[in-house]
């Protein structure tokens, strides 16, 4: 038995990988640290911190149990400054051992660190410069850094050796604010004597084309360099080499490259200089450097490789590659005996229609990359842009192999987090298609689709998606670093915009759910990292937010009329405006309104800021209030009569009592079974009617909803072969072709923040304190599962749940890392367990099963079985009661949820027949045999009566 805790795992910030600690951009770097193992009854009273530095080690003994982002405990780093970090714990006296080592180190902490200017390679144009400077060393080197960044894009090389794995660098943020900058270590690639250092600039975001209006150089008209080389050598002197007047540009073979467009190369001069005869001086910028800044998330890198899985001849000429996976980044292919000059074409799309790429969805994004080959073996793919595609159309070439080509896929280097799976393989398949929606999108900030002329990040998007990334990933630091430009970007009187970095540039943009991912995108990174940080970082941008809202809203506290987006993408909307949604606006933005302000009050409270979190508090009551009074009926009907009007309320704490709460779940659950148990929510309702519905007892019309494969459905794309979420529900038509609509993404997240319930819901694994500190483990097993499991690497260490149900039995597992304790509430049972860290087992009878053990009482509980529901269904069909199929059936039975289960042929009976012998009587005798005595032994019944009386008897109820 373990009798002390065992070593600490040390992080650093939000980094898991420890080299990406060079070139920090704090003095004070947090730190954090799991424990594998740790005897029964373990808890944590101290911990030391040992920093080694400057050949001196300081120590920090700290009393308390913080294990999570805890405060740099010694004198902080100066700039260029390096550590190596360890750590170890107690238990009352006990003492783990120490760490392991981290190494850490500072990079430029303020501008006075900066020697070096912004250079170009001239006029604009539309080649690719090479900028080149030649430098000589005297002796051997013992450290070198290169502090480099560019306004566009850059790769760069010394000697010949590229420099780093990032790829699409620097990315992109709110350039007219800050700049990221990254830092290199390349002592090994120089070398004693001449050396040569040489970087290409691509347009990138700054100078190339970006968004949907067709514009171009929105931040400027030239990509440029900024590069500092620092190099110290072994008898102790300095040598900078900084971009400035010293330096030449030349011409490249990148003849053009552009984002959305795609890349033209001329491979017989590659991505080098075409001649050192061409040189130039570089031109150097005069003026001011912007805000420089150490990036708090991972770079762009190639993330894997996809093998095409298949290859074949194109109906007009050259050949189709399907790789398998729609993905985002470049197709690679590796030819010979080409001849010099010859032209090779690539282009790209998700899907394919009548046989050919479908490139409708990309708009005006040629999504084009061309070579001009130079002949021999060589590796055809591009290095300044990217591209949403499963399917590559290639061109140019006489003979291709699968062997040949690949999918390089590519985004920000977010490490796994989290992981679900069940006894479904749709369901499997969903949460996978959520993973590569989520890496495809994240690709230096949170974009809408990686394909099509736009690829921009909508506030919207990420404020619904937000618990789910942080789940998936470990997405923090990523998500910070996008918080700090939507902060930069918001406009005076608290407007946000739609998107970050923001190049729609509107004077005064506010719009209820894209406006708020202030609010709720911090809150969901405190709650599942427990960075209070994050709050005190983001408080001023969270209540100038809101409080522009609550200016909008005015005295009554209800924001009304103005622009909205409203429940986006609502299946009834039509194609030409998706904000045309069942759920009035007005509805939907006070619900955010009372969300917003609700939360910046919680934030207040937990910053310590006392007199604000009770200012504010009165303010989310205020707007909770209006709400529940302009929009909630006294019976809990609430207006709009729609799920995400009910979603809203339910899941935001909106009616004001518990009668009112019950209500609205037991009508939302009915508007779910009149709709067949299809979804009818856009992205504000997406994530939160499965919640809405556990919350209130409706957790199997939950299921249903989940597990639905009718269009709309989250399963119906799987059903049609995707491999990521869709941005509309019917992005391709039952058909197999491409919607019309002109806004039509297949990879796009938004709808697939439903993720997050699988992982809490389904699966049963959920924060019950920021951090998962206390973890709650409450699954809803639905009938349809036999198995559910979701596993999450949390602060503290890795938290799992996984359930089985098998002969009447259900079985929980759950592992509770050290330092954390999980509330656990098994099915059945009305009491929670507490449990401390460890692996804990119960077995207990399956209560899910057996709620389904007695037949249906009512038409209402008959649709929630999926058996009955089938049999229905097809009865109704065969025999031509309905030509809609299960739609149309549940529309019918719409007004009799109430009436009983055994009428259920008599609700479906044409108005005009009283006769209990109609073909959906038979059709449906071997159902209702087993609820009640035959049909056809009992007089007419009240719905028969009510039928022939146009529908008017007791059982109907409001529609």
């Amino acid at each position: 038995m373990t009798t002390r805790p065992s070593a600490p795992n040390l992080r650093i910030e939000h980094f898991s990988d420890p080299r990406l600690c060079l070139g920090l951009g704090t003095p004070t770097p947090r730190l954090s640290w799991s424990v594998d193992q740790a005897p029964p009854g373990y808890t944590q009273t101290a911990y030391e911190v040992s920093v080694a530095r400057g050949g001196e080690a300081q120590t920090a003994v700290v009393e308390g149990d913080a294990q999570v982002l805890v405060p740099w405990p010694v004198q902080p780093l100066a700039s260029r400054e390096s550590a190596q970090v360890r750590v170890r714990v107690a238990g009352r006296d006990t003492w783990s051992d120490w760490s392991r080592p981290v190494a850490l180190e500072a990079g430029l902490l303020s501008a006075e660190d900066w020697q070096a200017r912004f250079i170009s390679g001239g006029e604009p144009q539309a080649v690719a410069p090479v900028l080149t400077r030649r430098f000589d060393i005297d002796g051997p080197v013992i450290r070198a850094r290169l502090y480099a960044t560019a306004q566009g894009l850059y790769t760069a090389a010394i000697n010949g050796h590229p420099i780093g794995d990032q790829v699409l660098a620097p990315g992109w943020t709110a350039y007219q604010h800050r700049l990221a900058y990254q830092t290199y270590d390349v002592t090994a690639l120089l070398q004693d004597g001449p050396n040569t250092i040489q970087a290409t600039l691509g347009q990138g975001w700054y100078a190339g084309r970006i968004g949907f209006f067709n514009s171009r150089a929105h931040y400027g008209d030239r990509p440029r360099l900024l590069a500092q080389l620092e190099i110290l050598t072994e008898d102790g002197r300095e040598l900078v080499v900084a971009t400035d007047g010293e330096w030449t540009a030349s011409d490249s073979g990148v003849l053009a490259n552009d984002l959305y467009d795609g890349q033209r190369t001329d491979l017989r001069f590659g991505t080098g200089p075409v001649a050192d005869g061409a040189a130039r001086p570089a031109a150097v910028s005069a003026a001011p450097l912007p805000k420089l800044v150490a990036s708090s998330a991972p770079p762009v890198k190639v993330t894997q490789t996809l093998p095409a899985k298949k290859v074949w001849a194109a109906p007009g000429g050259g050949f189709l590659a399907d790789f398998g996976q729609v993905a985002v980044g470049w197709v690679r292919i590796r030819c010979s005996g080409l001849e010099p000059g010859t032209e090779v074409t690539v282009r790209h799309a998700e899907v394919l229609e009548d046989g050919a790429l479908a490139t409708a969805p990309l708009r005006s994004a040629r999504a084009t990359d061309t070579y001009l080959a130079a002949g021999g073996t060589e590796t055809l793919e591009p290095c300044f842009t990217f591209h949403g595609f499963q399917f590559a159309e290639i061109t140019g070439l006489s003979h291709l192999e699968a062997e040949d080509v690949e999918a390089v896929v590519v985004g920000t280097d977010l490490a796994r987090a989290g992981w679900f799976e069940s006894s479904n393989p749709l369901l499997n398949r969903f949460h996978e298609n959520v993973i590569w929606s989520a890496r495809g999108n994240f690709l230096s900030v949170p974009t809408d689709c990686p394909q099509r002329d736009e690829r921009l990040g909508w506030t919207g998007d990420i404020q619904v998606f937000a618990p789910t990334a942080l789940f998936l990933f470990e997405a923090a630091g990523f998500l910070r670093s996008w918080l700090e430009d939507l902060a930069l970007e918001q406009r005076p009187g608290g407007e946000v915009p739609f998107v970050v970095p923001d190049i729609l540039g509107m004077s005064h943009p506010a719009a209820a759910a894209w406006g708020d991912a202030a609010t709720i995108v911090p809150w969901e990174i405190y709650q599942r990292t427990g960075d209070l940080d994050v709050l005190r970082t983001q408080f001023a941008s969270m209540t100038a937010w809101v409080d522009r809202v609550d200016a909008l809203a005015g005295e009554n506290h209800l924001w009304e009329g103005g622009f909205q987006y409203g429940d986006w993408l609502d299946p009834t909307a039509p194609n030409e405006d998706p904000s045309q949604a069942q759920t009035d606006p007005d509805v939907v933005a006070t619900a955010f309104f009372a969300r917003s302000a609700r939360i910046t009050a919680d934030a207040a409270a937990v910053l310590g800021l006392d007199q604000e979190a009770a200012r504010r508090a009165a303010l989310a009551e205020a707007a909770r209030e209006a709400f529940a009074d302009a929009y909630v009926t006294p019976a809990g009907r609430v207006m709009s009569d729609s799920q995400t009007a009910y979603a809203l309320a339910i899941a935001w704490d909106l009616a004001p009592t518990d009668r009112q709460k019950v209500a609205a779940g037991r009508r939302l659950a009915d508007l779910v079974r009149a709709n067949a148990y299809l979804i009818g929510t856009g992205f504000v309702g997406t994530p939160l009617v499965p919640e809405a519905l556990a919350m209130t007892g409706n957790t199997e019309v939950a299921h249903r909803l989940v597990l639905q494969t009718g269009c709309p459905s989250w399963l119906y794309a799987v059903t049609m072969g995707a491999t990521t979420v869709w941005e509309r529900w019917d992005s391709m038509l039952p058909d197999g072709r491409v919607n019309g609509s002109g806004m039509t993404s297949f990879n796009h997240y938004a709808l697939g923040a439903v993720a997050d319930w699988l992982h809490r819901g389904v699966a049963g694994l959920a924060p019950a304190a920021p951090g998962y500190r206390r973890i709650l483990v409450r699954p809803h097993p639905p009938a349809q599962l036999t198995h559910a499991a979701a596993r999450h690497q949390t602060p503290y260490g890795q938290a799992s749940v996984a359930w089985r149900r098998e002969h009447g039995t259900f079985h929980l597992e759950v592992a509770v890392p050290v330092g954390a304790t999980a509330e656990v509430h098994l099915p059945g049972q009305d009491a929670p367990l507490t449990v401390g860290h460890g692996h804990h087992t119960w077995t207990v009878d399956d209560a899910a099963g057996a709620a389904f053990a007695d037949p249906p009482a009512t038409i209402r509980e008959l649709m929630d079985r999926p058996d009955y529901w089938g049999a229905v269904v097809e009865a109704a069909t065969a025999t031509g009661t309905v030509t809609g199929g299960a739609s149309e059936v549940a529309a019918q039975l719409r007004p009799y949820l109430a009436a009983p289960a055994v009428e259920i042929a008599q609700a479906l009976m044409p108005e005009e027949s009283l006769s209990s012998s109609d073909a959906i009587g038979a059709a449906l005798a071997p159902l209702t045999s087993k609820l009640s005595a035959p049909v056809s032994s009992r007089p007419p019944t009240q719905l028969q009566t009510a039928n022939h009386e146009r529908r008017t008897a007791n059982y109907k109820e409001p529609v």
